[in-house]
């Protein structure tokens, strides 16, 4: 009888680059002769690419390592990323895991799983270099997709690193200092996923403002984005999370030059206030942060800027807090990420004094999230009447009705009713020119109608 393929189960948490890494990793056991399957199944091997930026993301991570070792006592569990990198010695005492892998060693996934296959024991950090002092780590890991789970757009991670040591952030200390993927590997992936069919792309990275400043020959981020428009068969390019610093004149007179460039740009803010911003060490104050978001206003008809915020900060005051209410209103967001602090040993922030009572913190999320809720709303009404371009994701039932639906450039969801005709523009992954019409509410979430057009 022929032997069966060994099996894989992958789950991650975390961000973006986080996401890509585990699919980076499953396209290699793929590559290496293992049948992937969803984690809830029977597995020889479970990895848990996992998170550490909260002690909630430490928990979750322990919390799906307990899981995989009750499904199958027999299999190897194998721990990768920011909580092994925090925790390598705690993990390995525990036993919650038989194989452990730090950042920038995920590429040697199969070589580590062959070495503990020929060990059968448990893999100590030091002998097997599983996991590195990552300060001291200046290379890119390079890890790379030919396809990814998302049907239409694909995450491409081209940074890793940070050096900004916000006040209550671990991430430098889990991810290291700024690492930049070479140009010439960007543009092959590039070209790898165009020819795969998709045709929108998402550049990623930890801290993607500082992308290329580690390099022997420096390269902008702006140079990287005019290179992966040249690519044939990418219409739209969009980025991940911005540093305000990075929104000069220049920079932004040049990104509106490239036309497959989408005016969705997630600017990071935290907080609308500067007695919060200093404590958070983060390097601008809210009239530069406006003044980006004027520069973006200026060269976009009708941007769509959306920002993270973190209430209940240590020292946080009741007027700060309305302080940066005031602020988030005026800015006029599109979106919002409302997160509460959450005290992250390790960090400056965990020491401070004047930590807010957790049901402090929960009656400015509220307030928060409404604002969010408020202002996205604003921003779709502005969108109706208008003409945009649809890239198509998925087929939807809706109030009884089939519905086509897909993101604009702005990435606002829309959805184009299915009548019964027979419509060969209709599929996932085509892009199409659409005018914005009415409303329809699904499952809380505001969905606007489009109609499509024949010309633009």
């Amino acid at each position: 009888m022929q032997n069966r393929k060994k099996r894989a189960a992958l789950h991650n948490l975390g961000c973006k680059v986080n996401a890509y890494e585990t699919e980076a990793m499953g396209q290699s056991l793929v590559e290496a002769g293992y049948e992937l399957v969803p984690f809830d199944e029977e597995a020889d091997i479970y990895l848990v690419n996992t998170c550490s930026v909260t002690n909630m993301a430490d928990r979750k991570s322990r919390q799906m390592l307990h899981r995989a070792r009750k499904r199958n006592r027999e299999a190897v569990i194998v721990a990768v990323g920011c909580y092994v990198q925090a925790q390598a010695e705690e993990i390995l005492k525990s036993g919650d895991a038989d194989l452990i892998i730090g950042n920038n060693q995920k590429g040697r996934l199969i070589d580590l799983l062959s070495q503990y296959g020929e060990k059968k024991e448990p893999m100590s950090a030091e002998p097997a270099g599983a996991v590195l002092d990552i300060a001291r780590v200046k290379e890119y890991e390079e890890l790379s997709l030919s396809r990814t789970a998302e049907h239409t757009r694909a995450f491409i991670k081209i940074q890793d690193g940070c050096n900004q040591f916000c006040s209550y952030c671990i991430i430098p200390y889990t991810r290291g200092r700024i690492r930049s993927r070479k140009p010439e590997d960007i543009l092959l992936e590039m070209e790898r996923l165009a020819a795969a069919g998709y045709r929108e792309v998402v550049l990623t990275g930890i801290h993607l403002s500082s992308y290329g400043k580690d390099l022997e020959q420096e390269v902008s981020l702006l140079t990287v984005i005019k290179a992966v428009a040249g690519v044939e068969g990418i219409r739209r390019i969009r980025l991940g999370s911005l540093e305000p610093r990075i929104v000069t004149e220049k920079f932004v007179r040049e990104l509106s030059a490239i036309s497959k460039v989408c005016p969705h740009f997630h600017l990071s803010l935290q907080s609308g206030c500067d007695a919060t911003l200093k404590r958070m060490n983060r390097h601008y104050t809210t009239a530069e942060y406006a003044a980006c978001c004027a520069l973006l206003r200026k060269y976009y008809e009708h941007p769509a800027i959306t920002t993270d915020v973190i209430v209940g900060f240590p020292g946080e005051t009741a007027e700060e807090f309305e302080t940066t209410l005031s602020f988030l209103r005026e800015t006029g967001f599109y979106e919002m990420h409302i997160f509460k602090y959450s005290r992250r040993q390790g960090t400056k922030a965990a020491a401070m004094a004047g930590q807010v009572p957790e049901e402090a913190k929960t009656e400015r999320s509220h307030k928060a999230l409404a604002l969010a809720a408020e202002l996205s709303k604003e921003f779709r009404s502005c969108c109706e009447g208008t003409i945009r371009e649809l890239l198509l994701e998925e087929e939807q039932e809706i109030g009884g009705k089939r519905y086509m639906t897909g993101f604009t450039k702005e990435y606002v969801k829309a959805a184009i009713e299915l009548d019964g005709k027979e419509e060969s523009q209709l599929f996932p992954g085509n892009i199409l020119p659409i005018r914005l019409s009415g409303k329809r509410e699904k499952g809380g979430e505001e969905l606007l109608l489009a109609e499509k057009l024949t010309e633009v």
